[in-house]
């Protein structure tokens, strides 16, 4: 069922593997996609079409530094105009490095909370003005089961997602009369190619750490995250607003 067409949603972090199933479930639903990456990623644009040849819906990818939040900003003001809105905005993308924190730099730290939570705010800023001309808009924000504490060698990581679970709460309190409903999803440790990429030297004691700590004992797979981020950006949850959703199996 297309619960979600006629709706244009932007989605950051797009060619991840958290982002991919988001893009897919979003199309399924019949959403109109603006996937948006880093410039130049490898598979972008096959990946765009392969979702507009299979859904049968609008899919475009869009490479834009966020690093670069000024440049962004603009970017999706643009697309905004070109689209006739953005009616959906999912803040997915992030850095993340795992190392004590006495090895961070300085330059480290501001990278990982000017892509992974001001970008989030430049973003909202550059699709809020159509959402309040039509008094409609679903933001989701992603967060992190990280914020529990009990993760070590996150430093920079913990401190954006502090960041982002703020956001999400005062933007929901300032756009709630306008119709816009602003959430967040914390993952818990999601199975992915950051995962291998992070504990590559120790990946089977990480899985069995992950496995003793959640309640439920499966690993979370990519599309149980996607399934609650279309339960939000969808109709069912329109009461929804100014909460952290955990998807973390029990931690």
């Amino acid at each position: 069922m297309k619960t979600l067409s006629g709706k244009t949603a932007l989605l950051t972090g797009a060619l991840g593997t958290l982002g991919r199933a988001q893009a897919v479930a979003l199309a399924k639903a019949g959403a109109n996609l603006l996937l948006l990456d880093r410039p130049g990623a490898e598979g972008g644009e096959a990946f765009a079409a392969g979702i507009a040849g299979a859904q049968k819906t609008a899919c475009v990818y869009v490479g834009e530094d966020l690093n670069d939040l000024a440049a962004a900003q603009k970017r999706v003001r643009t697309l905004a105009e070109t689209h006739g809105g953005i009616d959906i905005l999912i803040n997915n993308a992030a850095l993340i490095i795992n190392k004590p924190f006495e090895d961070f730099s300085l330059e480290e730290y501001e990278d990982q909370v000017r892509v992974n939570s001001s970008a989030a705010f430049a973003l909202a800023r550059a699709a809020a003005p159509a959402m309040k001309r039509k008094r409609y808009g679903k933001i989701v924000n992603f967060c992190s089961v990280t914020l529990n504490g009990r993760w070590d060698g996150y430093v920079p990581y913990v401190a954006s997602k502090g960041a982002m679970l703020g956001l999400t709460k005062s933007l929901a309190r300032e756009l709630g009369p306008h119709g816009i409903r602003v959430n967040a999803v914390s993952p818990g440790a999601v199975v992915s190619e950051a995962e291998q990429r992070v504990f590559a030297d120790r990946l089977q004691q990480y899985n069995d750490w992950v496995l003793e700590n959640q309640c439920l004992k499966r690993r979370i797979e990519p599309d149980d995250i996607a399934s609650v981020v279309l339960f939000l950006v969808s109709a069912a949850s329109d009461m929804v607003s100014g909460q952290n959703i955990m998807v973390d199996g029990g931690w």
